[in-house]
């Protein structure tokens, strides 16, 4: 369901290869001292070719192994329709004169390499991550992997992965089974992370079963919730998850009333300006009224030229006057940039914005603008906000600095994903139209009767 990219609809995205430089797999196998086969050991397949067919939930694939002294193994891959979990059976068939004793172990092995198509400037997080019942999740980079250890030795019902943009592939441990987690740095160059399990008896003539289950595929949070506890926290949103989580469930509110996620940051954006407009006026009124003192503020500059110590105190005594609080207005934009930053890495890690189609030539919200239409446009707003945002007790210099971050902003936006610009873009023309709107109700106000 998810394609390499729009031109190339049919082709899906190939998250795991076992080719370097871009290695990445899931490895399994059994460990004891006496026959078992790991993860370097042949299998043999009852076919070449196995297909989930029409009105089949479920296919199976088994894979047989035998070693000597009466030892063997079947292994089976469990695959489910609509499902990117995939089960992991492992039956060991004890046929020798004693009894056999061994641990199942599972990890993940992945190079660090650059992921393809991934934007350069915006960060995200690519390397491990561990949940236990104690912690429920905790990053693992690639750089610890040689030296990271466990809380505790052995714990249950938890999970280790691999993180990456939109995507994960995850271990899950089993409910009723103790995993021990583990790590390995291999020359600097490969990383492993995974878990095993405590030995298990099987006695001569009986079958010792082993079993697990991964998820390979996009980080969709409805998936995640329902295939392990915690395994939702992958979409990492990092400390700004309180805010960032019923930001997202709001804008799936509104994909389902329009169908189109750009019309959705549109809304959500929208409401979001509604619900801060009280916040938004005081900080308009306060620049009304640094507006009106202007000129009074520039005939101080004026007067006493280099003495900032007496132009200091000249302002402060104007306001003090005047009943002007001149950082009034900055409080309530500091209220709100808990709320812009959650929505920025809200839109940044959602896979549901991967190749989403909004209007005319933005096919996809995930990539940059190809024609830079809205970095531009969102350049155009930053400059046109500046022009109704007095201010005159600001340094010259400070000024000349401001008209330039208009231009800055354009070329950074520039390759930023499009729902995040237009997100911005939104947002400063929602600005814009507040600003004007309570800086004329605020003269009208005050005008002379």
């Amino acid at each position: 369901q998810y394609p390499v990219s729009n031109d190339q609809p049919d082709t899906p995205y190939q998250l795991m290869g076992d080719q370097l430089p871009q290695l990445y797999v899931i490895q399994s196998g059994l460990l004891s001292e006496q026959a078992a086969p790991d993860h370097h050991a042949r299998f043999q397949a009852q076919a070449s070719h196995y297909e989930l067919k029409p009105g089949q939930d479920e296919l199976r694939v088994p894979l047989t192994w035998t070693g000597p002294d009466g030892i063997s193994v079947t292994k089976t891959y469990i695959f489910k329709r609509n499902s990117y979990v995939v089960g992991l059976e492992q039956v060991v068939h004890n046929q020798s004169q004693g009894q056999w004793v061994g641990r199942f172990y599972r990890q993940l092995q992945r190079s660090q390499y650059e992921i393809p198509g991934k934007s350069r400037f915006l960060y995200t997080y690519t390397g491990g991550a561990v949940s236990t019942p104690d912690k429920p999740y905790s990053k693992v980079n690639f750089d610890d992997m040689g030296e990271w250890q466990p809380a505790k030795s052995f714990t249950r019902d938890g999970w280790v992965a691999m993180l990456q943009h939109y995507f994960v592939a995850a271990i899950i441990g089993g409910k009723d089974q103790l995993d021990h987690y583990y790590s390995r740095s291999l020359n600097d160059t490969r990383y492993i992370l995974g878990m095993t399990t405590t030995e298990q008896k099987v006695a001569a003539g009986q079958d010792g079963r082993f079993a697990t289950s991964f998820y390979i595929g996009p980080k969709e949070q409805h998936r995640l919730e329902k295939v392990a506890p915690n395994l939702e926290l992958t979409v990492d949103y990092g400390i700004m998850t309180f805010l960032a989580e019923p930001l997202f469930w709001l804008l799936e509110k509104f994909h389902k009333l329009t169908g189109n996620w750009g019309w959705s940051i549109i809304l959500l954006t929208m409401m979001i300006k509604l619900l801060f407009y009280k916040l938004s006026e005081t900080s308009y009124r306060s620049m009304a009224n640094m507006r009106r003192m202007g000129p009074k503020i520039q005939s101080i500059r004026e007067r006493y030229g280099e003495d900032r110590q007496k132009m200091s105190q000249a302002m402060m005594d104007l306001y003090k006057k005047e009943k002007v609080n001149p950082l009034s207005g900055c409080w309530p934009i500091l209220v709100q940039i808990p709320v812009f930053l959650s929505l920025y890495w809200m839109l940044l890690e959602s896979v549901e914005l991967r190749q989403a189609d909004w209007i005319l030539w933005i096919h996809d919200l995930s990539t940059k603008d190809p024609y830079y239409v809205l970095p531009v446009l969102m350049g155009l707003s930053m400059f046109l906000q500046q022009r109704l945002s007095p201010s005159p007790g600001m340094d010259p210099m400070h000024q000349k600095v401001l008209q330039i971050l208009p231009i800055v902003f354009t070329a950074f936006f520039a390759f930023f994903p499009a729902g995040l610009v237009l997100y911005w873009l939104v947002n400063n023309v929602l600005s814009i139209t507040q600003q004007w709107y309570i800086l004329r109700k605020f003269e009208k106000s005050t005008e002379p009767a």
